[in-house]
């Protein structure tokens, strides 16, 4: 018997009735003590002895082979109500990928691995992860005679191209974090991705939020997708995160370097109290690379509203203000504000982060507080009741391991869609990347190239290489040189 006891309707119970959005032709809660002995043997050996709501309602859909989008809070047990009933749908006499779970990033990727082991440790299911960022080689060898496979986009692509993958007995596919999955960073890859599909397989959205542009985008990989929810009221979250970072008091401007690096918001507005700090700050952004401007009283009203209209197309990813832009603007795609230091009235902390999570958007609210502002801070969270978390500050070696995978990932996928002519091109300097690598010198030469192509072509926001972009330059250029052969 599970802790929800043997009655179904104990386990809705457990939710709010106002938070559940079930499919239409609903089927009822699955029981611990309904589970099949093998089932319960591969959940036993997961560490289970009883299902969590989201696991005991959605397993039921997955057996029926019903596709179906499934919404619910992290850390409520997504991960095992997809992967419990796929193993069920597992033929282990064939040696193909019969289960494909995605995820946005490696981390999640080995998370849903680890979970994958544990329910398969001597069953005869093998499992294995792909991801960018690491060698090809050891993933490579993993892959012969999986029948889960778990990866990124990227790196699935990369084995499916050289064929070292193949989904053609595919039966079930999984978007873990759908809501990043298919958001325009990912979506191109998925969508090459979904070239490599069969014709017929089961397909599941699971995530925390679903936004307007996931839900109408799901139906190219599900077919005639339900939709189940355990968080109504997050379909578009309308909360927003608030967190802190303590920092030292000489170091808020690297501080916020690092934030940004690591957290490479989409959209971010950077609060000051003075119009002098909101300079300075804007000074040390772009000295570091980053795509950003100022706004302050001293801007005519012309030019404020050109700043905030490029914000709002996504032509401009930081604006650094003052408490002029707290009012009456409206962002909804603004994803992150961060205060750069608590505001000297308190009810501007509320404006200030009230310019995020705006039209059911999610967003987070990120204060840098020195030793002597963190009472400040605090006093702000009591007087409007606010759950204030604090952030620890990603230090220099974490902010690299972040920024590499990052550049590392985007290189891969450029080498993906160079053509026979580009590659070709491209193995000329070979023998010159053998040779640099071997010295230390060679070495320090080689960050200044990586560092030159992450400024041009990720932090200005060019990384959407693709071939046919590069023969439009390439013939730019050679316009250009017999332009001036001509002069």
């Amino acid at each position: 018997m599970d802790e929800f006891g043997s009655d179904k309707k104990t386990i809705e119970s457990s939710i709010d009735e106002d938070e559940l959005i079930k499919p239409e032709d609903e089927l009822p809660p699955l029981m611990w003590e309904e589970l099949t002995p093998e089932m319960r043997s591969f959940a036993s050996k997961a560490g289970w002895s009883s299902l969590m709501p989201v696991q005991a309602m959605t397993i039921p859909y997955v057996l029926a082979r019903r596709d179906l989008m499934v919404q619910s809070r992290t850390g409520s047990g997504k991960t095992g109500a997809y992967l419990l009933p796929s193993l069920q749908r597992i033929k282990k006499e064939e040696a193909d990928c019969q289960v494909l779970a995605v995820a946005p990033t490696r981390e999640l990727a080995l998370q849903i691995e680890e979970e994958a082991l544990k329910m398969t440790k001597d069953c005869g299911i093998k499992a294995a992860v792909v991801y960018g960022g690491a060698g090809y080689a050891k993933q490579q060898e993993e892959l012969p005679g999986a029948q889960i496979v778990i990866g990124t986009p990227g790196r699935l692509l990369d084995f499916l191209m050289r064929g070292t993958l193949k989904l053609a007995k595919l039966r079930v596919l999984i978007l873990d974090e759908a809501d990043r999955m298919l958001s325009m960073g990912f979506y191109p890859d998925m969508c090459r991705l979904k070239r490599y599909l069969p014709q017929k397989y089961n397909g599941y959205l699971f995530s925390a939020t679903f936004p307007q542009r996931v839900l109408n985008l799901a139906g190219q990989f599900l077919e005639k997708p339900e939709f189940l929810s355990l968080s109504k009221d997050n379909v578009h979250v309308k909360e927003i995160l608030h967190l802190y970072t303590p920092v030292p008091v000489m170091e808020k401007d690297r501080s916020l370097v690092r934030i940004l690096e690591t957290e490479a918001p989409d959209s971010v507005i950077v609060f000051c109290n003075m119009k002098t700090t909101v300079h300075y700050v804007t000074v040390v952004l772009k000295r570091f690379g980053f795509e950003a401007e100022e706004l302050s009283a001293d801007l005519p009203q012309r030019k404020r509203e050109e700043l905030i209209a490029r914000l709002k197309e996504g032509r401009l990813k930081i604006l650094v203000a003052t408490d002029i832009a707290a009012r009456g603007i409206d962002i909804p795609a603004l994803n992150m504000v961060v205060q750069y230091e608590p505001p000297e009235e308190q009810e501007l902390y509320i404006h200030r982060a009230g310019r995020t999570g705006r039209a059911g958007a999610a967003g987070t609210s990120v204060t840098l507080v020195s030793p002597g502002e963190k009472v400040k801070l605090m006093m702000i969270a009591k007087a409007y009741n606010i759950d204030m978390k604090e952030q620890t500050l990603p230090s220099e070696e974490e902010v690299g391991k972040v920024i590499s995978g990052r550049l590392l990932t985007n290189l891969e996928q450029r080498a993906r869609e160079l053509d026979l002519l580009q590659k070709e091109r491209s193995e000329r300097f070979l023998p010159l990347a053998r040779t640099i690598s071997s010295t230390e010198e060679g070495v320090n030469l080689l960050a200044v190239l990586f560092d030159r192509y992450y400024q041009d072509r990720i932090m200005e926001g060019s990384d959407n290489y693709s071939p046919k972009v590069e023969k439009e330059k390439t013939r730019q250029g050679e316009n250009r040189g017999r332009r001036r052969r001509k002069k």
